[in-house]
């Protein structure tokens, strides 16, 4: 696998950039599988808690939701933007363990890239699934899309 270098670096990310005090630091990197998919491993700290041990599903979600931007972008090589989300639990994520989010496109049709995603615990297992839609688009109406112009 390769990692994946970080074009958002100093944009201050929640989940990806290295310079948000605060974030999740997130890395990526780029199977060699057929199809290709995109994977990060991160630490789930106990300040990412929701009930009990459990990873909270909204950091879930968040983690779901940046992968799917990072396969998207780079497996297609255009900027897109989240159109849907679609999350599953289908058993306990605790915190305290390095977990492992993957990602894939499934298909394309016209802008519209559908990926399926999910997190592994420490053994392995399943524990979370996603499906999602971004729009693919030109860079200055994603740029409008974001706020940057």
């Amino acid at each position: 696998m390769k990692t994946l270098d970080n074009p958002y670096s100093e944009g201050g990310c929640f989940f990806c950039s290295p310079s948000n005090p605060v974030g999740l630091k997130l890395t990526f990197q780029e199977t060699e599988t057929d199809p290709n998919e995109l994977v990060c491993r991160w630490y789930a700290h106990s300040q990412y808690r929701g009930l009990g041990k459990i990873l909270h599903g909204g950091i879930q979600s968040g983690l779901f939701d940046e992968i799917m931007g990072w396969t998207t972008h780079f497996l297609t090589q255009e900027m897109g933007v989240t159109s849907s989300l679609n999350v599953q639990f289908l058993k306990p994520l605790y915190i305290g363990q390095e977990i492992e989010i993957r990602c894939r496109i499934q298909s394309r049709n016209g802008s519209k890239v559908n990926l399926d995603a999910e997190i592994r615990n420490c053994n392995g297992e399943t524990c979370t699934k996603a499906t999602g839609t971004y729009v693919v688009m030109e860079r200055e109406r994603f740029n409008q899309a974001v706020g940057e112009q």
